[in-house]
């Protein structure tokens, strides 16, 4: 599968499924692709950069789109050599980073991006406006996923897709969250994978 039609996948993916599966355990690898069909993508929150293109392989091999949070990576530097290094030979989907320079220069390269804010108070929600005019992310991630109300106000000055994650635990958090105008949820529990939680 080529990278274009890996993006096409993914956005495709994205508006059917409306989930994300967020790897934080190996042993969580294989129930991932079990859901395969159910899912839009996967985030990878974990491992080191000897085994990063090993797992990103995986997934590509079961048509997974697959997104390494660059922070949850180690041994990957996110200078514009490290992220040319990403793009060429480990070939991910795309990223997510907190960092407004991650996401312009993992642009440049040519991956999708996804750009994750924390809402702790007001001031995060004016930081969002900002960066998101410095950066201009593909997709935008908001954490925690349970504050919905806080996604409605966020689509209301963007029209970039919004993923949430973060203290989901039941279907209806989930649905909640969708409800708000949520693009998709990125969760790392195995049981909110399922087509059931839509």
């Amino acid at each position: 599968m080529n990278d274009v039609m890996t993006r096409e996948h993914f956005f495709k993916g994205l508006a059917k499924h409306k989930r994300i599966a967020s790897i934080k355990d190996p042993r969580h690898i294989e129930i991932a692709l079990k859901h395969r069909d159910e899912l839009s993508g996967v985030f990878l929150l974990m491992g080191h950069i000897g085994v990063a293109k090993g797992y990103v392989n995986v997934f590509r091999e079961h048509a997974l789109p697959v997104f390494m949070h660059l922070e949850k990576i180690g041994g990957l530097s996110t200078d514009h050599y490290g992220l040319d290094y990403l793009a060429k030979s480990i070939r991910p989907v795309g990223i997510i980073s907190t960092k407004t320079s991650v996401i312009k220069t993992a642009k440049k390269m040519g991956l999708l991006t996804v750009q994750r804010f924390f809402l702790v108070d007001s001031e995060g929600l004016e930081n969002i406006a900002k960066s998101l005019s410095q950066a201009e992310p593909d997709i935008i991630e908001l954490m925690p996923a349970r504050i919905p109300d806080m996604i409605r106000r966020v689509k209301s000055f963007t029209e970039v897709p919004i993923i949430t994650g973060g203290l989901l635990y039941e279907h209806s958090h989930a649905q909640e969250c969708l409800d708000q105008g949520a693009t998709a949820i990125s969760a790392s529990r195995p049981e909110l994978w399922r087509r059931k939680i839509i």
